[in-house]
Parts: C-alpha cells; structure tokens; sequence
C-alpha cells in the first residue's frame, strides 16, 4: 500500500493557531536535535555584576575576593541597582541589558552594579517549605538579600511579576528605595479602576488621543484580556496539578512558556505560522526555558500566582498603599496593559516620568535591550536629582 504524502491544506487552514503551536515545537524540537554545537554565548566577565572598567583579582582563596577599581570608576558613584523577572522570564531575560547597564560614561557621574536574582521557586532559587511565600513575602526576602550584599539603599527594576515584587518592596521600605523604575506599571487602587470604567465614555479626559487604543473600547480590552489569561486562572488555583503536567513533558514546557513569549511579544502573532517566534534568537528562548527544565522549578514558579492572588494578599490592600519612592515607568506599545499618569499617581505619587514606546513588548528587557537599559539610566539620573533637590543625601 502506497503511502499517501500530500499534506492537507485545507485541515491545516483549520487548525491555524493550533498548528501554529505544532509547528513551533516541531521546529524547535527539530532543531535540538540537529544541532551539534550552539554558538557559545560570549560572557565578558568583568562587565557583567559591575562597571566594565571594574576588575576584579581573586586572592588565593576562592572567598573573599579584593577588587581593585580603575582611575575611571574611581570617579564614579558605583549604585546598586536590583532588577527583578517575572514568569514564564527569567535572569536570562537581562543578559543583553546587563551590559548596557553597567557602562560606564563619560556624560553619568555614577555607574551601576546589578544585582539580578531569580526570585524564589524561580530558577535555581530555593523555593519555599512551606506555603505562605507570595509577591509581598518575596520582596522581604529580597531586601533581605540586598542588606545581606552590604546595600542598604538601593535602586529597584522589575517587569511582570517583578514589577508588583518590586512595587511591595518600594512600599514597605520607602527609606531604603532610593527610584523604582518598571516596565509594567500598574496602580490597581479604587481610584485607578474607577476612573478606567467611568472614562470608557469619555477616553480623551484620562488618556491622550493617540494612547487611547491601548485601553479602549473596554468592552474590546476585556474580552481580549479575558482570552489571554487562562494561564493566570489556572496557575492561580490548580499549580501543583498543572506543574505536574509540565514537568513529565520538555515538548509540552516548551509549547506552554512559548505561547506566552508569542502573544506576550505582539499579541498578533497568534496568527503567523511560526508563532512570531522568529522575533528571538533560538537559543535565548531555549536558554529561558532551561531555567524551568533543568532545576525543575516549573511547579514552584507558578505556585506565586496562588500565593498573591488570594484573599489574605488582598486584604493587606498593600496594591493600593501609595508608594512615596520616586518612580520611573516605560510603556511598551504591545505591553499587556497600559496605564495613564493619571492612573498611575493614585499608587505613585512621586512619578517621575512614563516613557512611551511605539513598539516592544511584554519581555522588553530581551527584545530590546539598549532601549530598555539607556531608559533605567536615565531613571537612575532622575531618580539621584530627585533627592538633591529634596535635600536627601544618598550614603554607599
């Protein structure tokens, strides 16, 4: 019996964004495989965890270490700053910022050093041995951890759920928290949300003219909102069961997380035939994916949905505390949500500035780098003459 070989385009038109998904595993799949040899990925060192021009000369022992610092950084306040992922991200998200971030210029009279962990359950983080651990307790452990380095003032970054991390950790500690800067900025106070619902009406009295599509119709945001967080349900009240799930199957984790990378990019992409996917590097989005796959972190990294979006969490109503900290946020143009300054100042009073881009996505960090990285500093800037001229000294 001959086997027949045509392919059936008509049932591949059917399927389309389910084949979309087919594909873009098999692909990658396919590609995992054949490859023998991935491009190593060139790491300079000395740029990564401090200034480029800062070099460091281990002592005989691996620990302590002494650094010694060259003419030009010794010109330099050296700031710490903690910059934060969210899910399915990971630290592998700020390999291409981290660089950019941590130059030194001519033109800045401070240079950065980051500090860029997973949070908790996340990566190669130990994740929690008992329930308890949300957003809120995440951002004790974090401070926690910046006092641990010696910093006891400090810049904050975060995206996704290391915006609302970061958030917590700027709220509670204001004195510490010298600028949060984010690119998911979020205020989800009475005030914000009604003013979002009351000015489906009117957009123009909340929201520029040429911004107003990101928020409006409502009735349009919803639905389309609606359709794209399944996930979130899901992770929030069944993790355990649906993490055993991705945790039998590598193919399944990488349909799943990479979905997610596909609308969260441009939510358009549902319908090209590779997902949009081609937008990244291959092995960036395997290595993120690595992050989940090798520790077997899957599980405990959706367990954060649970922990926060729960009844406890909300009756802190520490989302509707305003956060004194001076605050810096950049607006994607396919971000998932968009908020005004109108809205935003409701949760942070002192905002500083709300950077519009017209183009970008959910994982700004990796998709543009340089974009993201030169925004942060001119946050950190903002942020440092923002104290000058309220008289606050900033002690290292």
């Amino acid at each position: 019996m001959k086997r027949n070989t045509k392919v059936n385009k008509s049932r591949c038109m059917v399927l389309k964004v389910g084949g979309t998904v087919i594909t873009v595993v098999t692909a990658l799949l396919a590609y995992l495989v054949v490859t023998k040899e991935y491009p190593p990925v060139q790491l300079d060192l000395d740029a990564w965890w401090g200034p480029s021009n800062l070099r460091g000369h281990n002592d005989t022992s691996i620990r302590p270490f002494k650094l010694e610092f060259s003419d030009e950084v010794q010109n330099k306040e050296v700031v710490p700053l903690l910059i934060l992922h969210g899910w399915p991200g990971s630290v592998r998200e700020f390999y291409e910022t981290i660089p950019h971030l941590t130059s030194v210029h001519k033109q800045r009279d401070f240079a950065v050093e980051v500090i860029a962990p997973s949070l908790p359950g996340f990566g190669f983080s130990d994740a929690a041995v008992r329930p308890g651990l949300g957003a809120v307790e995440m951002a004790v452990v974090l401070r926690n951890l910046m006092h641990r380095l010696g910093h006891n003032r400090y810049y904050v970054q975060g995206g996704d759920w290391g915006a609302y991390v970061g958030q917590s950790i700027a709220t509670i500690f204001p004195k510490e928290v010298l600028g949060f800067h984010t690119n998911l900025g979020l205020a989800i106070t009475p005030k914000a949300l009604s003013l979002t619902f009351i000015s489906a009406i009117y957009p123009s009295a909340i929201v520029e003219s040429m911004l107003a599509d990101r928020m409006y119709p409502l009735k349009d945001y919803l639905a389309w909102l609606l359709s794209e967080t399944g996930y979130l349900h899901l992770q929030a009240t069944k993790p355990d069961t649906l993490g055993i799930a991705m945790t039998d199957s590598p193919s399944g984790l990488l349909a799943y997380i990479l979905q997610i990378f596909s609308t969260g990019t441009n939510s358009k992409y549902i319908s090209r035939h590779d997902g949009g996917l081609n937008h990244y590097p291959r092995t960036h989005l395997i290595d993120n994916l690595m992050f989940y796959w090798i520790p077997n972190s899957i599980t405990t990294s959706f367990r954060i949905y649970a922990e926060t979006l729960n009844k406890r969490n909300i009756a802190s109503r520490l989302a509707e505390t305003p956060t004194p900290v001076p605050t810096w946020t950049i607006h994607a143009k396919n971000e998932i949500m968009y908020q005004p300054p109108t809205l935003l100042k409701t949760k942070f009073p002192n905002l500083l500035n709300s950077t519009v881009l017209l183009n970008g996505g959910h994982f700004l960090a990796l998709e543009m780098p340089e974009i993201f990285a030169e925004d942060v500093l001119k946050a950190v800037a903002s942020f440092r003459q923002w104290h000058l001229n309220n008289k606050k000294q900033t002690p290292y």
